[in-house]
């Protein structure tokens, strides 16, 4: 048995050793959280920019996608509900690094107002993502896909605004199935039905002469728009079938890889900002308890206490992962004459 006496002070939450780069226990973890965090989406964010520029002749421009606000509907207000989501998001930021310097101070009373902000604006910004996501996955206009897998979208002839399938398309009277790999070609299963299909789509569009095509290659600054000649041909020769919305293999504004990238980042990021939400109520209600106040300090501690005796999930696997191979026995706390220490046998 071998046994390693170190001094500390546990008033500042170490459990033995010095304080590397003289930052306290709290602080360091929360750095290594941070550059973390930050490897993480710096990864996601190059894997979009190497994306888009390898597609840039064919990527959907942002504002002709994002233009939803609630409760605002038929208005097109392009990016604005996303400046609004990320004034959100670093203002519920502010009040959290309130709350921190609150907390440093042992005000409970601040500690509590700026933690309840800063729920609210988690809780805020997960509601908004969610309802774009569900905004995003509807779609607006409906498009259609060509036999080569690009989208084809339809426009006005003499505004040049996009028009919905619904404005156009006729109805045919004609019994649907959706198409799924059980009872269809495995790799054109459907995972729902369209409310048009490709013929409503063709018939009303030679009725309604002044449309026109748009194809996604963006030439300057704005998308390719073909003749009314080239649109008829474009789409009885080439149309396969038509796409309302967005999800991982189709997308009525452009290719799928932006609707792959939407949803897996934004998820991502969602998930990221509700755990946070989730660790921060379980904060507030010890900060509104006095849990904080009664332990003398509102940073995070590590193990002040032989971790076998406490009744926790976390602990236990500490105890049957490491007190079998010896790396710790026992934690045992004493008084000195130059302080408290404490011995890892």
């Amino acid at each position: 048995m071998s046994s390693t006496v170190s001094a500390t002070n546990q008033n500042e939450g170490w459990s033995g050793g010095n304080k590397p780069m003289k930052a306290s226990y709290g602080k360091l973890m929360m750095w290594f959280f941070i550059v973390s965090d930050a490897l993480t989406f710096s990864g996601f964010l190059a894997a979009y920019g190497f994306s888009r520029f390898k597609f840039i002749d064919s990527w959907p421009i942002a504002d002709e996608v994002f233009t939803h606000v609630p409760f605002m509907h038929g208005q097109e207000l392009p990016m604005i509900y996303v400046a609004f989501m990320t004034f959100v998001l670093i203002m519920s930021s502010v009040t959290m690094v309130l709350a921190v310097d609150a907390g440093h101070h042992m005000n409970q009373a601040k500690v509590t107002f700026y933690m309840f902000l800063t729920i609210i604006g988690g809780l805020i910004f997960v509601g908004s993502q969610a309802w774009e996501w569900a905004t995003f996955i509807k779609g607006d206009y409906g498009a259609v896909k060509t036999n080569g897998g690009n989208i084809i979208q339809f426009v006005d002839a003499d505004s040049n605004k996009r028009i919905a399938l619904k404005d156009f398309a006729t109805t045919i009277e004609t019994e649907r199935e959706q198409n799924l790999a059980k009872n269809g070609v495995w790799f054109m299963s459907e995972s729902t039905l369209s409310d048009y299909t490709l013929d409503e789509v063709i018939e009303g569009f030679e009725a309604s002469p002044n449309l026109l095509v748009r194809t996604q290659i963006i030439e300057g600054s704005h998308k390719t728009v073909l003749s009314r000649e080239e649109s008829l041909k474009m789409l009885v020769d080439n149309g396969s079938y038509v796409v309302e919305g967005a999800n991982l293999i189709d997308n009525e504004y452009g290719t799928p890889l932006f609707a792959d990238f939407f949803f897996f980042i934004t998820g991502f990021h969602g998930f990221h900002v509700f755990s946070g939400v989730v660790l921060n109520i379980i904060i507030f209600f010890n900060v509104i308890l006095g849990t904080y106040q009664r332990r003398g300090s509102y940073e995070m501690r590590n193990i002040t206490s032989n971790p076998c005796t406490l009744n926790s999930p976390s602990m236990l696997t500490f105890c049957f992962v490491f007190k079998p191979f010896g790396v710790v026995h026992h934690v045992l706390d004493f008084q000195g004459e130059q302080g408290p220490y404490r011995v890892y046998i």
